[in-house]
């Protein structure tokens, strides 16, 4: 049990070691983050001294931190859009914006790979609830389901977020369920 935990242990710090620090909070650069507000200014340099180059109005929008300085963070949006937004109109809550490579929409499932219950527009703003290797929970307004994290900006390649120790037996029940659909004809 030891030498398990030991192992775990060094698995999860070898991931971390590979990461840029902030020199201001000391956390992981570069990480997603959300806007806090309707009207976010989007400034030229770390100041309220520099002119405003980019305004949000989207709460909840995603951005990427790619830089610290100061109460600033230097950030990037999914056009690659770059300028620097003051700490307090930031948060940690983690959203994403649906991209797709092919069409309009992408598919949303019941579970990873699982049944089709629906599709999101290109563009939305989603909440991201969790995520797994290859998938992410997402709700957009009151609905949830899973989308293939190749389709959603805001989460790195192989990030899992918030994954519960009981994944496993919800994955099963899952798949069960959508095998025992398939395989009924009505």
């Amino acid at each position: 049990m030891r030498l398990f935990l030991l192992f775990i242990l060094c698995y999860s710090f070898s991931f971390q070691s590979n990461a840029e620090i902030g020199i201001e909070t000391g956390l992981e650069i570069p990480r997603y983050i959300s806007l806090k507000s309707n009207d976010t200014n989007v400034r030229v340099g770390p100041s309220i001294n520099y002119p405003i180059t980019i305004k949000f109005i989207v709460k909840n929008y995603p951005l990427m931190i790619i830089e610290e300085y100061g109460d600033w963070r230097k950030v990037e949006d999914f056009n690659n859009k770059v300028g620097w937004v003051h700490k307090s109109l930031i948060s940690g809550k983690r959203t994403g914006i649906i991209l797709s490579q092919k069409d309009d929409f992408v598919e949303v499932s019941n579970t990873n790979n699982g049944s089709i219950i629906g599709k999101l527009g290109k563009g939305n703003v989603i909440d991201v609830i969790k995520c797994k290797i290859k998938w992410c929970l997402i709700s957009f307004n009151t609905h949830k389901g899973w989308v293939n994290k190749k389709n959603i900006w805001g989460v790195k390649d192989k990030e899992i977020i918030n994954r519960s120790y009981f994944q496993i037996f919800e994955d099963i029940y899952w798949k069960s369920l959508n095998a025992i659909n398939n395989n009924i004809n009505f």
